[in-house]
């Protein structure tokens, strides 16, 4: 880098001025890279929580919907899930972390009522009515545990995106201005120098 700029006063300051700056975006990424690695742990954590409550919620579930079809009957368990007059919906939109878009899932109609399911108080049956709760419990872990492994997704790429960039200006940017700044010092003291003793000489003559 020292080889492609001029050795003046000038160019010297204005390295100055884009170390400083980049010294000062070097703390600002650090900073976000710790913060994200922060969030990234926290939300990891809950993540590991919330996969084994879905793993538990869906032996429940896989338990209520055995109970019902060997009580009721397949064909009235498969009558009953047709007869629902609303269906569970998902609709996905966006919230920040730290500058970081990631996605926010939200659902509608995870968990119907007994009229929703459209069956009435002669035809609903309570085997049926505890298996649909258990599976509409297990929609709404399915739902936040993918909000929460995109989130997990999106972060983990930004983290690694801002490692990169922190490591590159560590490394690489920073040090190489220096080594620039250290060149021009050089050049113009050796400048300075020949400057004073080529006057000596005039002055002597």
């Amino acid at each position: 880098m020292a080889l492609d700029i001029k050795p003046t006063r000038s160019e010297l300051i204005n390295l100055k001025r884009r170390i400083k700056q980049t010294s000062s975006g070097y703390n600002l990424l650090k900073m976000k890279r710790d913060g994200l690695f922060h969030e990234f742990r926290t939300l990891l954590s809950e993540m590991i929580a919330a996969r084994e409550e879905l793993v538990g919620t869906f032996r429940d579930a896989l338990q209520a919907i055995n109970l019902a079809s060997s009580i009721e009957g397949g064909l009235s368990v498969k009558s009953a899930a047709i007869a629902a007059s609303k269906h569970p919906e998902v609709q996905v939109s966006r919230r920040n972390i730290m500058g970081v878009v990631v996605p926010k899932v939200e659902g509608q109609n995870l968990k119907l009522s007994a009229e929703d399911r459209g069956l009435g108080m002669v035809g609903g049956s309570p085997y049926i009515d505890e298996a649909a709760d258990a599976y509409s419990l297990l929609v709404e872990k399915v739902v936040k545990a993918a909000e929460m492994e995109a989130t997990l997704k999106r972060l983990l790429e930004e983290i690694e995106a801002t490692k990169r960039r922190v490591n590159a200006l560590e490394f690489k940017v920073i040090p190489e201005m220096k080594e620039a700044q250290t060149f021009i010092q050089l050049r113009l003291e050796e400048m300075e120098r020949e400057e004073t003793f080529r006057l000596k000489r005039f002055k002597n003559k």
